[in-house]
């Protein structure tokens, strides 16, 4: 568990980070968000001990990290944006080196080759690390991070580079470690953030702007309670059925997506979730219903309101 508490950190007459305080509890995915210039990379730096907080507390797993940074850094797995290889090393020489460096005490030879297994670099234990990939070099700092089974890991940028296939790989097992870790994912791949993190940190200007759900964020950040639904069958009996559904404040005939395919827009009342009933009306006239989807904010459109203040979409584009 992360606690952060009241973090203040000062350059000068610069404040980088201020009176930030969140936490992020056992086997939690939190998504840690926030505009270049931010203060997302210092803020980073001081929850993993390689910087010093001018004021306020870290707490990792009820250590804190400027009191004891040893022993509160042997519960931290680091992946920094560019990962820290030796690259005349080989995988193999390189995860004993960390071993060793972290002092791990669990069995090494089966321990190593859990976390190989784990990674998928078995089959490049052997090789030269300056020969892999970029993608195989991104797993093995991922790798390393494991190293000792540590409880808190913070991920920066973790697929950066990699082609998609190895970027659903490495989303894959981080949900996975998130069963049993606490995870901080910091990444600008936002569509990335929302699938694999339970919750989102977001900071601008130093200062903490938002901590919630994707799904509460979007919530509050707009009034819109619509649904959009693409049924089959004769366009006026359609629009009089979902007319008629109590929770229904108005609908609004779209496109023709294809033959006998219109597109609806349905504003439902404060309070009413109409899903159910428009299912319900459509399948007793044997309408097949094509898509239906809400008009929850993206993650991308979160993050630009809260930055920005605008999102895609609004007065015609980006602002």
């Amino acid at each position: 568990m992360i606690e952060v508490k009241n973090l203040c950190k000062d350059y000068g007459s610069k404040k980088a980070v201020r009176n930030i305080s969140f936490t992020a509890k056992d086997g939690e995915i939190l998504g840690f968000l926030g505009p270049n210039g931010a203060g997302k990379s210092t803020t980073m730096n001081i929850l993993t001990g390689y910087l010093s907080a001018t004021s306020g507390q870290v707490l990792i797993n009820g250590i804190d990290i400027l009191e004891d940074p040893i022993e509160a850094r042997k519960n931290i797995g680091y992946l920094p944006e560019i990962p820290p290889l030796y690259l005349d090393m080989t995988v193999d020489e390189y995860l004993n080196f960390v071993y060793d460096l972290k002092k791990c005490r669990l069995p090494k030879r089966s321990h190593l080759g859990e976390i190989c297994e784990l990674s998928k670099i078995e089959d490049v234990r052997k090789r030269v690390i300056r020969n892999l990939s970029k993608g195989y070099r991104q797993r093995v700092g991922l790798a390393q991070s494991l190293v000792g089974n540590p409880r808190v890991l913070v991920l920066d940028e973790p697929t950066v580079g990699l082609d998609p296939k190895q970027i659903i790989e490495i989303r894959s097992l981080i949900k996975k470690l998130g069963k049993n870790h606490t995870v901080i994912l910091s990444s600008h791949i936002l569509p990335e953030v929302q699938a694999v993190c339970d919750r989102i940190t977001v900071i601008d200007n130093g200062q903490l702007i938002a901590d919630d759900t994707a799904e509460n964020l979007s919530r509050s950040l707009t009034s819109d309670r619509k649904l959009c639904v693409q049924i089959e069958g004769p366009v006026k009996e359609v629009k009089s059925l979902l007319s008629s559904i109590s929770g229904a404040e108005a609908v609004y005939e779209g496109k023709t997506v294809e033959k006998n395919v219109v597109e609806y827009e349905i504003a439902a009342k404060e309070g009413y979730d109409i899903r159910r009933e428009i299912f319900k009306r459509m399948s007793a006239r044997n309408y097949p219903i094509l898509l239906m989807r809400s008009s929850e904010l993206t993650l991308e459109e979160i993050f630009l309101k809260l930055t920005t203040g605008d999102f895609y979409g609004e007065n015609g584009g980006e602002k």
